[in-house]
């Protein structure tokens, strides 16, 4: 699938959104095991239901069980960082005017963080702005290699 085809697909509900989630980690699936690994109850014909909507959305593929029989395997098509990102600009346009700054900043005031996760976060920012300052620096650099001679 095209990169610009993966950008379209649609966006998940919650329901797929736990079904992806087993399937992401154990890298695939019968309906049985979805629905083993599901945190809340699911009736197997729901399970196959949400497969089976994953499959048109394309987000996962099936493939006959390794063993035989009638059962299928479910693999994600697509990295769970990949659908993470998409979902996280979407809410950050949609609620937040695009500003993912106020995401964060709510995330910030809204949940209990360990001191080991916000020196993490910590140092996630230093290195953005490190690598944002570095850049900045050889813009002009490169401007000026892209200019030619300078006369003096």
């Amino acid at each position: 699938m095209s990169k610009e085809a993966a950008e379209k697909r649609p966006m998940l509900t919650r329901a797929e959104s736990e079904v992806m989630q087993v399937l992401w980690e154990r890298q695939g699936g019968t309906v049985h095991e979805v629905v083993e690994h599901l945190q809340r109850p699911v009736a197997y014909t729901t399970a196959l239901t949400l497969l089976r909507i994953l499959e048109q959305k394309g987000y996962v593929r099936h493939e006959p069980h390794p063993d035989g029989g009638r059962a299928h395997v479910y693999r994600p098509t697509i990295a769970a960082s990949k659908v993470q990102r998409r979902h996280v600009r979407d809410l950050v346009d949609r609620l937040f005017g695009g500003r993912a700054e106020k995401l964060m900043v709510g995330l910030l005031e809204d949940e209990s963080w360990t001191r080991d996760e916000l020196e993490s976060l910590k140092s996630e920012i230093e290195s953005r702005l490190k690598a944002e300052e570095q850049h900045t620096k050889a813009a002009p650099e490169s401007r000026r290699a892209k200019g030619g001679k300078h006369h003096e």
